[in-house]
């Protein structure tokens, strides 16, 4: 086993300067604008922003303030035929993982095949019994998933990670293009660029067309939030009201009659359809956390009798879980009979000794993540870390190995952010949106691309100094 040599490919210019035919458009209006204007341009982003109040909270902040999400002006250009591959991959990866849900509920065949050991799940706390034999409405469990890409050549798009359980960021999309039409209208009658703020009507279609039988032609759609100390409560709320859905916390939702109902000024109203922001062991205090309160109790009883719908499905957790992410060419190929179009990084499942074994020997040269980690927390960066932490992390390995998995060190692309002194490139990785339903899979052209804005960082996540940019899938 061999760690992959990392590359460092400029997704805006060629390795001759020349600039690349996804950016030429974009080129030839930025040489027509002046320093001057580009820069009180970057003040009225910042602004702009700070004026809608688009901010995130960061858990553990001994100040626990808000911080404002760093916007970069420079968008993140991506060719329609690039597009086009890149959402046949995305397409296939989301069917393999809703097949996979369901056949682990179920039979779980792929369990029987030998093709996934079975204690990834059985001590995965991600996996609830109370799923067992039970059937979404629709037969659908990832209503919503976050695919995060990374991209290390011009024909080399790869996934870093799956992300079914909650995905966020899909707001910080959407407002990075209206502040973009906003201060730029020009340049968008200059370069072609498909249309995502249409994602709202999209995502409401989609939840309704997942509704329970029963639920009538127009399904009661609600938004469900832990409250407006969550780090994601401004996309709760932005989602709820684009939508034209109630934005509602537990102690609004009761069990009435066999049904979730929420509290309105002319009484209860049944809900159909919840998408829900909370998650699993809070979201039924009689099924889970018997002392959560952000949850609504007997909503699981009310699930399985097939009168709502919860999106997504409770219990997908289990394909957020990085071990299980090592085995998803596997997974693709089983529920699909084809080889995944999209590739993984190579993983090394440090449960596996041989695996474990090169992991400790090379722990400078990796990068080393808990299986449930998030957020760019609880991983070691084998190449900037320090000799104490390399340390640290080497003893973590070998006292609880089931708990990590290493990759190599890759070089992500990289795309310009403007700065005091002008473009300059920075890595970045790509977080496309997909809606699944009993009608189709409908991927948002673009998506969410997050930015290391520190010069050679490799760390996009916003709770670690990263920023976003505005994400155009050319319309060609």
């Amino acid at each position: 086993m061999t760690a992959s040599e990392p590359s460092n490919f400029d997704e805006m210019h060629a390795p001759d300067g020349s600039v690349r035919q996804a950016y030429r458009g974009y080129q030839r209006w930025l040489e027509q604008q002046e320093d001057g204007w580009m820069k009180r341009k970057d003040f009225e982003a910042e602004s702009f922003f700070r004026r809608t109040g688009i901010t995130f909270n960061v858990y553990g902040e001994n100040d626990a303030e808000e911080r404002l999400i760093p916007f970069d002006m420079v968008p993140r250009i991506i060719s329609g035929g690039e597009w086009r591959r890149l959402s046949k991959g995305i397409e296939q990866r989301v069917r393999a993982l809703n097949a996979f849900m369901h056949d682990l509920y179920h039979r779980q065949e792929i369990i029987r095949s030998g093709r996934l050991p079975e204690r990834l799940f059985r001590n995965n706390a991600a996996w609830l019994p109370q799923m067992v034999g039970f059937t979404p409405p629709g037969g659908v469990y990832t209503h919503i998933t976050g695919i995060d890409l990374v991209r290390t050549g011009p024909d080399e798009f790869m996934v870093l990670e799956d992300n079914a359980r909650t995905p966020s960021g899909v707001s910080y999309m959407l407002e990075n293009r209206e502040t973009m039409m906003a201060m730029f209208p020009e340049l968008f009658s200059t370069v072609k660029v498909r249309d995502v703020s249409d994602y709202p009507r999209r995502l409401a279609k989609s939840l309704a067309a997942c509704a329970p039988q029963g639920a009538g032609p127009k399904p009661s759609i609600a938004v469900l939030t832990p409250g407006i100390f969550n780090s994601a409560y401004y996309e709760h709320a932005f989602l709820a009201d684009q939508m034209g859905a109630e934005l509602v916390e537990g102690s609004d939702l009761r069990v009435v009659n066999g049904k979730v109902q929420m509290r309105t000024t002319v009484g209860f109203r049944p809900v159909d359809v919840l998408y829900r922001r909370v998650d699993d062991e809070y979201l039924d205090p009689l099924s889970f956390n018997p002392d959560s309160v952000l949850g609504v109790p007997g909503i699981m009883d009310v699930y399985r009798a097939g009168n709502i719908t919860i999106a997504n499905a409770p219990g997908t957790g289990v394909a957020d879980d990085k071990a299980i992410y090592s085995f998803m060419p596997e997974i693709v190929e089983f529920y699909t009979g084809e080889e995944a179009i999209l590739p993984n990084v190579e993983t090394w499942r440090c449960a596996d000794p041989d695996s474990l074994k090169y992991v400790l020997d090379n722990l400078a040269d990796l990068v080393v993540k808990e299986v449930h980690g998030s957020g760019g927390y609880g991983m070691l960066i084998g190449p900037t870390a320090s000799k104490k932490d390399i340390a640290t992390f080497r003893k973590k390995l070998e006292n609880n190995p089931d708990n990590y998995i290493a990759q190599p060190t890759l070089s992500l692309s990289t795309c310009p952010i403007f700065t005091k002194k002008g473009l300059a490139p920075r890595h970045v990785d790509l977080r496309p949106f997909v809606l699944c339903s009993p009608d189709g899979v409908d991927i948002t052209p673009g998506g969410l691309t997050r930015v290391a804005l520190k010069k050679g960082s490799l760390v996009v996540n916003s709770s670690q100094g990263g920023g976003t940019k505005d994400s155009w899938v050319l319309d060609d």
